[in-house]
């Protein structure tokens, strides 16, 4: 367990690894939010702490990771959990009402529970699964994506300060986003098609960069949203893949803001409207 305190007033509990990242780099990028203190906790052990009681010590739940696979399973990428207990306690967390921030791979946690899908509005399936009671093929991912990401909510405060259209380098995913259940924040100039994107079955099964005999169909441009999880706010946030993204000031900005938005008694009454 690490923190970075700056005599802070927004208290943030940070759930890590589940999927590689460089660590010093994605700590670097709370250094200089005043007021902002963040503790990093590893999965699994971060789970155990998501219990209503965590509304007493922490103001927002970051969740940068991706808990619930098993890739060292036979069929890699198995979905393992989340117990009845852990479900129970993360319910019931929502439900108190706290902050929640999701970056980047977060969006395929848990996918042996369709209940979190609802819960961050979306899914990055490893592999071929039911969602919403349709049968959905593998996402798709692309690394290293120069892109143009527009403001689509330029009056939320979780837009505050950024321009309306600002470049990125970054991973893209072809995931299911229920955009009817969101609010959009950020879309990315990028068209979501199969052709501009690769098989995430097919990288873990040893063919990375691959979209033979991969079918998926169009989707979302929504790179972040705004959204209920139950009486807890709650804003995704699709980039943030690595230190190129870490150290780009409007994805700082764009953070930033979300961990504010999210803990202020404003989002709060919103959540719990």
């Amino acid at each position: 367990m690490e923190t970075i305190d700056h005599h802070a007033a927004i208290r943030v509990l940070a759930a890590v690894r589940g999927h590689p990242f460089d660590r010093s780099a994605f700590a670097a990028l709370f250094t200089d939010m005043a007021g902002i203190s963040v503790t990093f906790v590893d999965q699994p052990a971060a789970a155990l702490l998501m219990r209503p009681a965590l509304v007493d010590a922490f103001d927002v739940l970051l969740l940068y990771d991706m808990p619930g696979i098993d890739f060292a399973a036979e069929q890699r990428a198995s979905a393992i959990g989340p117990d009845a207990a852990t479900r129970e306690g993360i319910t019931a967390l929502l439900d108190r009402g706290i902050g929640v921030v999701a970056l980047h791979h977060a969006l395929a946690g848990w996918p042996g529970w369709e209940a979190f899908a609802e819960i961050i509005g979306g899914r990055f399936l490893y592999r071929p699964a039911t969602l919403r009671g349709t049968a959905r093929l593998d996402s798709g991912y692309r690394h290293q994506v120069h892109y143009t990401a527009e403001v689509a909510a330029p009056l939320h405060p979780v837009m505050a300060g950024l321009p309306a259209t600002f470049d990125l380098t970054d991973e893209l995913y072809l995931a299911e986003v229920f955009e009817e259940d969101v609010t959009p924040l950020l879309r990315a100039r990028r068209a979501f098609v199969r052709d501009n994107f690769y098989s995430a079955t097919a990288a873990i099964e040893g063919r990375m960069f691959s979209n033979d005999g991969w079918s998926h169909s169009p989707g979302s441009d929504a790179i972040g949203w705004v959204k209920k999880a139950r009486r807890s706010p709650l804003v995704y946030l699709q980039p943030g893949d690595d230190d190129v993204t870490y150290t780009n000031p409007n994805y700082r900005r764009l953070v930033e803001n979300a961990l504010r938005w999210t803990a202020s008694p404003e989002a709060h009454a919103w959540a719990a409207a």
